[in-house]
């Protein structure tokens, strides 16, 4: 017998507040647990909330095995309900799932979803260990650089797919840092700039890759009744999904479909609306390739055409689709678990924050988390005033 599946309420719950911690390189000695709560109050300053208010904690980081536990102990609030869900970097999306589902269950009136990593002061190893993989540990990947490097070798072998194509993403990332006044690259970067930098996994080189930045954030969900009075417009949840199609890149069933085939129906269905609708889009850009994968598999071009997709200045400013505003995790900031900074952006264009980089006229933005190796993936749609 199949257990009966319920989805919360379009539009029951609302962000309220977001914001980053510091980022890039952090003060000395700070931890992903100051980061987080560094966040949190910056969001519920945002929202015109006081931590007293908070009865709902969501987390999670690479550097604490219990970081729910520990944050609860930072902030003083030991009867918060918990969730440190962590299916990487996806996982900020499923947790604004999860607290859409608990604020509307009453299990929490006032929900943070909270993120800090040092990744950059403490260096890589020792921010994220990687576990050991029998099938796949023996030969020494470079991971997980190899493993998205398979997905896009395969993509060009299958499609046509361009190592100018891929560029063109990362030229357009950079152009949108360049208006964004927090964004870790200062630097104008052009096709040839990212064919021409140093190799790291064929067929990718540096720019072809996210950064490596510590840094840290929080968004402030309440339910909807509670958000109309709040401080600032809110910003409905519509529509959640969310896809685990493998963990080892060597068991991704077809290296060029990702679960954002199942996790963006899932949310289109929820939210009722279609990716034509979209005004804003934010995805999760680790590798240049991500982005190509995610425009087809969510519904903005055809499988295989990603690709074409991207050229010529389409997801850059002034193009057709606003995609990674804020310059994404290729050129804004990429503190390891990114999923957290694409809902903070979303949440900024929908209230009309953006200042140069503002989309105009934007009311509905579709944010899709990755995590793993093409593992995991979440889709959350959220929704401006006019949406609900």
């Amino acid at each position: 017998m199949t257990a009966a599946h319920t989805t919360p309420t379009r539009g029951s719950v609302a962000i309220v507040g977001a914001a980053e911690s510091d980022l890039g390189a952090v003060a000395a000695l700070m931890s992903p647990i100051d980061l987080m709560a560094q966040g949190i109050h910056r969001a519920l300053d945002d929202a015109g909330l006081t931590l007293a208010a908070v009865d709902g904690l969501f987390c999670a980081t690479t550097q604490a095995r219990t970081s729910a536990m520990s944050l609860a102990e930072y902030l003083g609030l030991p009867n918060a309900y918990t969730d440190s869900t962590i299916v990487g970097g996806s996982s900020f999306e499923v947790h604004v799932a999860h607290a859409h589902a608990a604020l509307e269950a009453g299990l929490c009136s006032v929900a943070v979803v909270a993120y800090g990593s040092t990744q950059r002061t403490v260096g890589r190893r020792a921010s994220s260990a990687r576990e050991f993989n029998p099938y796949e540990t023996p030969y020494k990947p470079f991971l997980p650089a190899s493993a998205y490097a398979m997905a896009a070798s395969r993509h060009m072998h299958e499609y046509g797919t361009t190592r100018e194509q891929m560029a063109a993403v990362a030229v357009a990332a950079r152009a949108w840092a360049l208006l964004n006044p927090v964004a870790w690259e200062k630097k104008p970067l052009t096709i040839a700039d990212v064919l021409n930098a140093r190799p790291i996994s064929d067929p990718f080189t540096v720019r072809d890759i996210c950064l490596v930045t510590d840094g840290g954030g929080a968004i402030v969900l309440v339910r909807s009744d509670r958000a109309r009075a709040g401080k600032r417009a809110p910003v409905y949840v519509l529509g959640s999904g969310q896809s685990i199609t493998h963990a080892s890149i060597t068991s991704m069933p077809m290296l060029t479909h990702t679960g954002a085939i199942e996790s963006g129906a899932r949310a289109y269905r929820a939210a009722g609306v279609r990716a034509s609708d979209i005004n804003v889009v934010a995805l999760y850009d680790a590798f240049t390739i991500n982005t190509i994968l995610f425009l087809e598999d969510l519904g903005f071009c055809a499988k295989g055409e990603g690709g074409g997709f991207v050229e010529g200045g389409r997801i850059a400013p002034n193009g057709s689709l606003a995609v990674n505003t804020n310059g994404g995790g290729l050129s804004y900031c990429h503190p390891g678990m990114y999923g957290l900074f694409l809902l903070i952006e979303a949440v900024r264009q929908l209230r009309g924050e953006c200042g140069p980089r503002q989309v105009a006229g934007a009311e509905l933005a579709l944010v899709h988390g990755n995590g793993g190796v093409l593992s995991a993936q979440a889709t959350t749609i959220l929704g401006g005033p006019t949406t609900v």
